[in-house]
């Protein structure tokens, strides 16, 4: 199964999908936010996947807890390599949070 199938498994149930306003309660509050979250996918994925198409090469860095808070305590200041360290804090509170909504839907990205 890959991360597409994952995605699907969103609720197909009328009343769940209008409690999970995906555009207008977190893409519509948080634009600016959610594109520079973007970026720094496309950043990363150059860094670790030179020349590839955008994907999560999810083996290479996986201490995301330690990397939150270490990218938190430089929060408001840029990194070495240009990007900020806030939008780099955020990237990984979504993997971390990501990776345990799928351990809670037992699925697994070696499966």
């Amino acid at each position: 199964m890959n991360i597409q199938n994952v995605l699907r498994t969103l609720s197909t149930d009328k009343g769940d999908r209008k409690a999970c306003p995906i555009m207008t309660g977190v893409i519509d509050y948080f634009p600016l936010a959610m594109a520079e979250v973007a970026r720094i996918s496309k950043v990363g994925n150059d860094q670790h996947n030179p020349g590839q198409p955008l994907t999560w090469a999810r083996g290479k860095s996986n201490d995301h807890p330690d990397c939150i808070v270490r990218h938190l305590i430089e929060r408001g200041t840029v990194d070495t390599d240009g990007q900020r360290h806030s939008a780099k804090a955020a990237w990984r509170a979504l993997a971390l949070l990501q990776e345990e909504l799928e351990a809670e839907a037992g699925w697994s990205p070696e499966a």
